[in-house]
């Protein structure tokens, strides 16, 4: 026997062989549909008996197999079947010649026949037959089952005739010598009646019996005849023999105490009675002993009526552990003879399902390593893949999984073994496959983010490479790219550099003709290979979603109930929504993106290769809203380390969005990489909302790009910096131009400011703007422009400062002098000392160290479109850098009295810190110039003495001067009627204290001043003109000079007012002299007594008072004023006579009595009184 049956198992033992095989021209459909309704009649019931016959179909058997029937009888072939074509009658005869020709092949051991005829109809089908069947068609054939059954019927007679017939004890015949095919010629001149012959010969037929009975049903009569050979066989030395008597010793008892087989068929056999199973219940029962039983205890039908019997024939069935004892015997015997290898290794192969069930793995694996070695003949290519992959399943049942990926390795090599003409790839690519789960490989690649690396990479990647070469053999090359993908994907941590570069090169050239895509590929046996995405390639880190840039983030509009108010829920706290909203915020990023608008994405990413990695179609994957995705291409250094790569897209609809992942393009294989697939990945949540379209505004300024960029102390991000340099007290005009980049229309704007914070004092506003004009062109549409012009006005304080007045010093310019409120003139102390000018010197007033800095904030508040429906806006910062230079300083302010009690002079000592000239006007354009040349003599001539120069200014003038000159202007100014600050008690209470109150009504008045005397500079040179400011610079003592007394005097000749002009009179003319009071304070006050004094003036220090002789009054000299209520008045006449012409001054002096004490005296300020006597008129 040459061929093995690698589906044997122990239970076959008991079968009767049946061959079903076509005769003539069969479709491989049809012979197949009724072959399988034939093998479904695999058992059936004996009548009248409580045994069961079992039938073994097979659709191809070697002949020469057969030959070993006597050897073992489940090995012979002992009913055909065939199955044929025939439409006409003309071909029945040549049809059933066929089937007597076939036979004739299997006829030296058949039992019985059967001829199955499909199509032929008519008389010759008709007639009645036991040994063919006729049937219309395929279709029309219900009886071929009941037909099988009644062969099965006709086997088993014959088969218990021949059990009969070689049990039965018939003393005096000779018994034969059964043999195997390659013992024959051994036996030849053998002496036949010799006693160790004929126990040969009682032994291999009780060995023959013991087959016959277990094919027949009777397992405990089978046991009895195997344990009777054993003992005859063992005797005379007969190993071959001894050996099949063991292993069917072996078989019997494995059908005892495995009712459902080990060939893992899908039911279990069904033993007929009650005896079997009730025994069963014992059948593992340790340490059964071989007992041998007398044959005359058996019957012809293997039944015995004393039961007493039957407890011995339990007996002789072998335990668990007594069966493997047995194989490993009977193999052992087997492999003495070369020419049984086959039956060796099926003993080997029925041994090991055995341990299977048994689960004794180790014992099994050392059957299966037996078999590996068992020597046969030359096999060819196809028993050899038939022998390989049996043994892969056997390692398989046993748990060895990866041994048994290595025979079905080696069997799918086999296939395309160089020996064969027309390789099997594909059958080779299906092995290939099966050896994947022994390998602890899977071709989801899922299965390898979930913690660390099982099974052996290196063989692993070998079988990864072999799937690649036989799906490209196979003529696949979508096949190839997703199995180089998976290798790729899931070792790159065990490649080489080198690996790493020929594989990927490798993609690259079945790319270049088939891409990868990320659809799932179907096998023709109905297996699907999942998409394989680069998730390594480039390795993703971390993953952020980006806010929208400062200028386009949407803000919410503040609701008027507040945000801690819900509308949806009437319950200020429910735990339930808490948790929820706990929830969706762990994902949920708090901040919106903008329907239309560019949104970002950013990837932390590291490129593991040790080449350049070049990345192309790189977007991302989201849900929930319509999104357009903006690819984007990348190439990335070797082992680049965490390099940042941003993705961006446009969202087209609102709602909530989700980035799920990105997509890539990496060596022509495309891969979509889902965010929950990427193992220790970082990512700060991945939902976003998506809020409706609103305008995107964009700003240009007149003034140009500042490279200082404005950090907010409330974080607040700048769009967009300008600066612009400015002297102090200039004004700058700014234009905005406004452009809608957007797609919708822009429907409302709100420009505010914010002076961010600075140690400098401003006065006036810093930036002013009119929106109307720019407001009245509104909605504006996409496309559009709009400009507007915001003033930027910068006044700091004028006063100089302590460094400056050193600077000075150190020039050689005097700053000593006057007092800051000394109401005279006084001459300033000369300086011997000089030093040389160094126009190189640091520390000068106008260079950078004297520079200031003002920063602003313009905040562009704008919305409109959808996103202005549903309360949201935007808002765009403007940043503002101002440098201040310096421009003229005030170094000293101080006040002179008038001619006229209700004017003054205004004394401010004037510096050019600027390094340009310029002149100084105040109230009107008229000039007085004082030339450049005259003042730098007067001021650079170091051994000369220094004085301060007093321009008086009684009307409008203007002033030039050189660069870093000092002046002194005297303004003449009305006084002021500063007005109370403030008024009503309720604004009292905005004051924190009465020093701030002070401080209030100081700026208020110093503003009010200010504005009345408009002093402006000019620099000719630059054509810059600006404002000089005296807020700030003016303390009590100034103000109280400046302002008019709440007594206001005037006096008046002959009913004119006389303030500042002399009045005219005629000698010997009596002159009426009135002296009128207005109470302005807020108390009453009075009554007063006047006395008039008057004096002449002669020019030169001397006042003459002893006027008798020529002045004479006309009543009492003495003025009486009565009291006076608040804003009330009141006036006293009298009456001079002037005797001789001449320029007379009258002195109106208060009598210092009770109430005049308890007044201030600045509130007694009344006008000197100037008379001209002219000659009388004749």
């Amino acid at each position: 026997m040459s061929v093995p049956d690698y589906m044997q198992c122990a239970e076959d033992h008991q079968t009767l062989l049946v061959v079903v095989q076509p005769v003539g021209i069969v479709s491989e459909e049809n012979f197949f549909r009724i072959y399988k309704r034939i093998s479904s009649v695999s058992q059936i019931s004996v009548r009248d008996s409580q045994r069961a016959l079992y039938i073994r179909y097979r659709h191809h058997y070697p002949p020469e197999n057969s030959e070993w029937g006597d050897f073992q009888t489940h090995r012979k072939v002992v009913g055909l079947i065939t199955i044929t074509d025939c439409f006409s009658a003309k071909d029945w005869p040549q049809t059933f010649e066929k089937f007597h020709v076939q036979k004739e092949i299997y006829g030296s051991t058949l039992y019985d026949s059967r001829l199955f005829v499909f199509g032929l109809q008519g008389e010759i089908a008709e007639q009645p037959r036991t040994d063919v069947a006729f049937y219309p068609s395929y279709e029309d054939c219900a009886t071929v089952e009941k037909r099988i059954e009644d062969f099965v019927e006709s086997l088993f007679i014959v088969l218990e005739s021949k059990r009969l017939d070689r049990a039965t004890d018939k003393s005096g015949d000779k018994i034969p010598l059964l043999c195997v095919p390659f013992e024959k010629k051994d036996f030849v001149g053998l002496d036949t009646d010799s006693r160790h012959y004929k126990k040969r010969c009682q032994g291999r037929m009780r060995k023959h019996v013991g087959d016959l009975c277990l094919q027949a049903g009777m397992l405990q009569d089978s046991l009895v005849h195997y344990h009777m050979s054993v003992e005859l066989l063992r005797s005379v030395n007969d190993f071959l023999w001894l050996g099949a008597a063991l292993e069917g010793l072996c078989s019997a008892s494995v059908i005892y105490h495995y009712p459902g087989g080990t060939g893992g068929k899908a039911g279990a056999r069904r033993f007929p009675g009650s005896a079997l199973p009730a025994e069963a219940a014992n059948r593992h029962r340790p340490g059964a002993q071989e007992v041998l039983i007398d044959p005359g205890a058996l019957t012809t039908n293997g039944i015995n009526a004393d039961t007493s019997t039957e407890i011995g024939r339990a007996k002789n069935c072998l335990s668990p552990e007594d069966i493997i004892e047995k194989y490993k015997e009977a193999i052992s015997y087997y492999s003495k003879y070369k020419n049984a290898g086959v039956i060796e290794l099926e003993a080997c192969v029925k041994a090991v399902r055995v341990l299977a069930i048994q689960k004794r793995s180790m014992e099994a694996s050392e059957f299966l390593q037996n078999a590996v070695y068992i020597n046969l003949r030359q096999l060819s290519e196809e028993e050899k893949i038939q022998r390989y992959s049996i043994l892969s399943e056997l390692y398989e049942l046993i748990g060895f999984h990866r041994k048994s990926a290595f025979f079905k390795r080696v069997a799918a090599m086999q296939c395309v073994a160089p020996s064969i003409s027309e390789p099997g790839w594909r059958a080779c690519y299906k092995l290939l496959l099966e050896t994947l789960p022994g390998y602890s490989l899977s071709l989801d690649p899922q299965d390898f983010n979930k913690g660390t690396h099982r099974g052996w990479a290196a063989v692993q990647m070998r079988l990864l490479h072999e799937l690649v070469y036989a799906s490209r053999r196979m003529g696949n090359p979508a096949l190839s790219v997703r199995h180089l993908s998976f290798l790729l994907q899931t070792m790159l941590d065990f490649l080489s550099d080198q690996e790493k570069k020929d594989v990927t090169q490798s993609l690259e050239n079945y790319t270049s003709k088939c891409p990868g895509t990320m659809e799932l590929l179907t096998l023709p046996d109905g297996l699907t290979l999942p998409p394989v995405p680069f998730t390594k390639l480039p390795i993703v880190r971390r993953v952020k979603l980006l806010d929208l840039p400062a200028s386009l983030r949407p803000q919410k509009m503040k609701s008027s109930l507040g945000p801690s108010v819900s509308a949806k829920s009437p319950f200020i706290y429910s735990p339930i929504i808490a948790h929820s909203r706990g929830e969706e915020r762990s994902k949920k990023i708090d901040f919106q993106w903008v329907q239309g608008d560019v949104c970002e994405v950013q990837l932390m990413v590291y490129n593991p290769m040790p080449f350049e990695l070049r990345v192309e179609n790189m977007g991302l994957l989201t849900s929930g809203v319509e999104f357009e995705s903006l690819p984007a291409a990348l190439s990335l250094p070797a082992e680049s380390g965490l390099y940042p790569v941003t993705l961006v897209g446009v969202p087209q609809t609102t709602g909530t969005i989700t980035v799920n992942g990105y997509h890539t393009t990496v060596f022509g294989v495309f891969s979509d990489c889902l965010l929950d697939s990427l193992p220790g990945i970082k990512t700060s949540g991945s939902t976003v909302e998506v809020i409706p379209a609103l305008p995107r505004l964009q700003i240009s300024t007149s003034l140009p790009r500042s490279a200082h960029s404005l950090q907010p102390s409330s974080g607040d991000e700048i769009s967009t910096n300008v600066s612009v340099q400015l002297y102090n007290g200039e004004t700058q005009q700014l234009v905005v131009r406004l452009e809608n980049i957007g797609m919708e229309p822009l429907e409302k704007l709100e420009v505010t400011s914010k002076i961010l914070t600075t140690k400098e004092k401003l006065y006036g506003d810093f930036l002013s703007w009119k929106l109307e004009d720019t407001l009245a062109q509104f909605p504006l549409q996409p496309g559009k422009v709009a400009t507007f012009t915001i003033s930027i006005k910068v006044k700091l304080d004028f006063s100089c400062q302590e460094n400056l007045l050193q600077d000075l010093s150190d020039d050689g310019i005097s700053v000593s002098g006057f007092p800051l409120c000394s109401p005279f003139r006084q001459v300033v102390r000369p300086r011997v000392e000089s030093k040389p000018v160094n126009a190189a010197e640091g520390g000068r007033p106008g260079e950078p160290g004297h520079v200031k800095t003002l920063e602003a904030v313009l905040n562009f508040k704008y919305s409109g479109g959808p996103g202005h429906v549903e309360g949201y806006y935007r808002n765009l910062a403007l940043g503002l850098h101002v440098e201040v230079e310096p421009s003229v300083f005030f170094t000293r302010v101080s006040t002179l009295p008038a001619t006229s009690t209700r004017q003054c002079h205004l004394l401010l000592d004037v510096f050019n810190a600027m390094e340009h000239e310029l002149s100084v006007r105040a109230r009107s354009d008229e000039e007085l110039i004082l030339h450049a040349g005259e003042c730098q003599r007067t001021w650079h001539c170091h051994a000369a003495l220094h004085y301060r120069v007093i321009v008086f200014i009684y009307g409008p003038r203007k002033h030039c001067f050189q660069r870093r000159l000092l002046m002194t202007m005297a303004i003449q100014v009305d006084k002021f009627n500063f007005e109370s600050f403030p008024e009503s008690p309720a604004d009292k209470g905005q004051f924190a204290n009465s020093k701030h109150l002070e401080e209030e009504r100081q700026e208020a008045r110093g503003l009010e001043i200010n504005s009345k005397l408009d002093i402006h500079w000019t620099i000719p040179s630059l054509k810059r003109t600006g404002e000089a400011s005296v807020e700030g610079l003016l303390n009590q003592l100034v103000l109280e000079h400046l302002q008019l007394a709440p007594l206001l005097w005037d006096v008046l000749v002959d009913g004119q007012p006389c303030d500042c002009q002399a009045a005219a009179c005629r000698v010997g003319d009596p002159v009426r002299l009135e002296v009128r009071l207005t109470n302005r304070s807020p108390r009453s006050v009075g009554p007063f007594a006047l006395s008039v004094v008057p004096f002449q003036d002669h020019q030169n220090g001397v006042h003459s008072y002893d006027l008798r002789h020529a002045v004479s009054f006309v009543g009492s000299g003495t003025f009486y004023l009565d009291k006076v209520q608040p804003s009330g008045q009141a006036a006293c006449l009298g009456a001079l006579l002037f005797l001789y012409t001449g320029d007379f001054f009258l002195h109106i002096r208060f009598h210092e009595d009770g109430p005049s004490k308890e007044l201030p005296p600045s509130w007694f300020c009344l006008p000197s009184v100037h008379v001209r006597a002219l000659e009388a008129q004749a």
